[in-house]
């Protein structure tokens, strides 16, 4: 794949799916901005794609916060120059319980972080983007932000908000060569869906290994997503492959999601 692009700037990139994300935009020669929270955390991943032959630097970035949003993308340009692509991959779980047991603190932290912080970030590129006539803006919702997920209320409202996000950023991008789409994962295999496990075990008395086998019983591959099914999606998106598909929300779910 040809990816145009020479810059791109990754939310939440040096844990989980970021890192793989910023791991496999490098591999394709794009200069990576790992844009997350924990400084030793960004600077093991700048380390291991440097490491690979790769191109990055990094910055701290609190997407609860506007000022730090700015601020972010400000140093990251001032590292690179200009961001050719945005990856909006940052995210929480939020809480596990009934809507009646959701605090507002709880809601107000899952959508500020899920929702607001990628609408912060995108109100800060496009307008560049637009000027240039180019630009990629890649966000990850979820599966979940598209189906019915008891006990989930703030995380499945920010991951719907998300697609409406994407839809507008790619009516108003699209005259002027900037995509915008988004990539609905399913349960990925890492640290965040063993929290929401863990969390189900408690509130619903089950097992952690009846959680799991009903979770993969969910998918049509009876698997868990990788990371790396994610990372590789977003290059694809991001390639002259893609120049013609914006505005979707693709699932990358196994089958959990078909619609």
């Amino acid at each position: 794949m040809d990816i145009h692009g020479e810059t791109a700037f990754v939310t939440g990139g040096s844990v989980g799916i970021g890192r793989r994300i910023s791991l496999e935009l490098a591999s394709h020669g794009i200069t990576v901005v790992v844009a997350d929270l924990e400084e030793s955390a960004r600077q093991e991943t700048v380390a291991e794609i440097e490491a690979a032959g790769g191109s990055a630097t990094e910055t701290h970035l609190d997407l609860t916060d506007p000022e730090s949003v700015s601020a972010a993308i400000e140093t990251a340009r001032d590292q690179v120059g200009q961001l050719d692509i945005l990856v909006n991959n940052a995210g929480i779980a939020g809480p596990t319980a009934p809507i009646e047991d959701v605090s507002l603190e709880e809601w107000d932290e899952t959508l500020s972080v899920n929702l607001r912080g990628p609408f912060l970030c995108t109100k800060a590129v496009l307008e560049e983007m637009k000027n240039r006539e180019y630009g990629r803006i890649i966000n990850i919702s979820s599966a979940s932000g598209k189906r019915v997920v008891p006990e989930r209320s703030p995380y499945t409202s920010s991951k719907a908000g998300i697609l409406g996000l994407t839809r507008t950023a790619a009516a108003e991008g699209g005259p002027h060569g900037v995509t915008a789409n988004a990539i609905c994962p399913g349960s990925v295999e890492g640290p965040r869906i063993e929290a929401v496990i863990d969390k189900e075990a408690v509130t619903s008395e089950k097992s952690r290994e009846q959680i799991v086998a009903e979770k993969e019983g969910k998918t049509l591959t009876h698997s868990f997503v990788t990371p790396k099914d994610v990372a590789q999606t977003v290059s694809y998106l991001c390639s002259d492959a893609a120049d013609r598909i914006t505005g979707q929300a693709l699932n990358v779910s196994g089958g959990k999601v078909t619609y």
